[in-house]
């Protein structure tokens, strides 16, 4: 299970170091082969490899009316791997769809990481925040 948040920097090529404290686990779990896509809110999805392929199969069975979401999805994935210096290339097609320039936030989501321009989830964060609470009213700490 992955959690946390790290503030992160992409360099000139578009490349971002993942955390130390995951690459352990993702060489275990993955052989460092990861899968980024686009997600619906303006971020980047970051999966295992093995965990993408499950999460792909019930993206694809999704009714023909999700067929945006699937094009978003599935249309929007590329595979990479961690380099030899646990750095993960980020294409620009998908760096330009997250807003992706400089500064980052990669927040561990369990199963996966979401990955979002630093400015964008602060302001993201603050513009859903009271909506979730109202949404969870019944949830106590």
């Amino acid at each position: 299970m992955f959690q946390g948040s790290s503030q992160l920097t992409l360099d000139a090529k578009g490349r971002l170091s993942m955390p130390t404290r995951h690459r352990e686990a993702l060489h275990a779990l993955c052989e460092s082969r990861l899968t980024l896509t686009r997600h619906p809110d303006g971020c980047l999805l970051i999966y295992p490899r093995p965990r993408w392929e499950a999460k792909r199969e019930e993206i694809a069975r999704l009714p023909y009316s999700a067929r945006a979401l699937q094009r978003l999805l599935l249309g929007s994935a590329m595979d990479v791997e961690l380099d030899a210096a646990g750095r993960l290339q980020i294409t620009s097609e998908l760096r330009g769809a997250a807003g992706l320039e400089r500064d980052a936030m990669l927040l561990g989501m369990g199963e996966h990481f979401e990955l979002w321009d630093a400015a964008r989830h602060e302001s993201t964060l603050q513009e859903q925040l009271p909506h979730v609470v109202e949404a969870v009213a019944g949830f106590t700490f």
